[in-house]
């Protein structure tokens, strides 16, 4: 299990203002704190949600064999929790926006959200022991980066966020992101760079709208076939690293560039150290991933 940092995975797009409230207990779940979320509320009872207190996300399809048996499941084991995490249940075949943001290629997919950051948690209807013991590890990670509030049960008056203050240094980045103008962020982001070398908050936005803009209207399957039939072709293979850490695959992108870089020589090795580089910023550098990665370039290297 592994925290995602902002740009590991875009939810950006469903981050829009709820239209209507989200369905208590749907999907055959009769429990507490078990709602349906759809892709109009998904910014209110999931994202914006996910600040104060754990949610967990449990994709499904009403096609799927057993998949109100298992939303069953993973109700009784949310509910269990009394408040330390909301169970929110997508039908993907009326949502797939949600499903599409997620990189679902298959349900059931459960994932969790800390702090508006996907947590992949496990995939296909496991038993409920090891749903209780992904769940167990959840809240331990909440309680790491300090979310640990209490969902409300539905029908109950709900918990008032504090909204954080916008900064405003951020403004120019993220009128340029909400309109989709990438590009227009990654610069305004490289320019409060430039003003503030030392800042990790700037730092981290900027990696991960770098890495953002360069994987827009890409295609993971194409680029791997693409690498694969040129293994030397640098852009292709930082491509494919890029998509792995979009796509939460944190240790495939680092092994491929750490063995590039044994692979290559001056301009094209100092390339791939410095997207490695960008990419370490993206993931966190208080990942463990990224102080094995760093181990493993520093021996590359010398």
């Amino acid at each position: 299990m592994s925290f995602s940092r902002p740009g590991a995975l875009d939810l950006s797009a469903l981050a829009r203002p709820a239209t209507q409230p989200a369905a208590a207990g749907g999907s055959g779940a009769g429990g507490s704190w078990v709602v349906d979320v759809t892709e109009a509320d998904f910014q209110q009872v999931a994202l914006e949600a996910s600040l104060n207190h754990l949610v967990v996300l449990s994709l499904w399809s009403p096609r799927a064999p057993q998949g109100a048996e298992f939303n069953a499941r993973l109700a009784a084991a949310a509910n269990a929790y009394d408040g330390q995490l909301l169970l929110a249940q997508v039908d993907v075949d009326a949502n797939p926006g949600i499903g599409q943001a997620l990189g679902a290629q298959s349900v059931p997919l459960v994932v969790g959200l800390v702090k508006g950051q996907p947590v992949p948690l496990f995939q296909s209807a496991v038993p409920d022991e090891q749903i209780r013991g992904y769940f167990d590890e959840l809240i331990r990670l909440g309680a790491e980066h300090g979310v640990t509030g209490r969902a409300p049960a539905p029908g109950s008056a709900p918990e008032a966020l504090e909204e954080p203050a916008d900064d405003p240094r951020f403004a120019e980045a993220d009128a340029a992101f909400a309109a989709g103008d990438l590009p227009g962020a990654v610069a305004a982001y490289e320019k409060l760079a430039a003003q503030n070398p030392g800042d990790a908050e700037v730092a981290e936005r900027l990696a991960g709208v770098r890495l953002m803009a360069r994987t827009q209207g890409s295609d993971l399957q194409q680029a791997r076939a693409a690498a694969a039939d040129a293994p030397d072709d640098i852009d292709a293979q930082l491509l494919v690293a890029d998509l792995d850490v979009s796509g939460g695959h944190v240790e495939d992108a680092f092994d491929r560039l750490i063995q590039l870089v044994r692979r290559t020589s001056e301009d094209d090795r100092d390339r791939v150290r410095a997207r490695l580089l960008d990419l370490f910023v993206v993931v966190g550098s208080d990942d463990p991933r990224v102080a094995t990665a760093r181990r493993l370039l520093a021996t590359a290297l010398y």
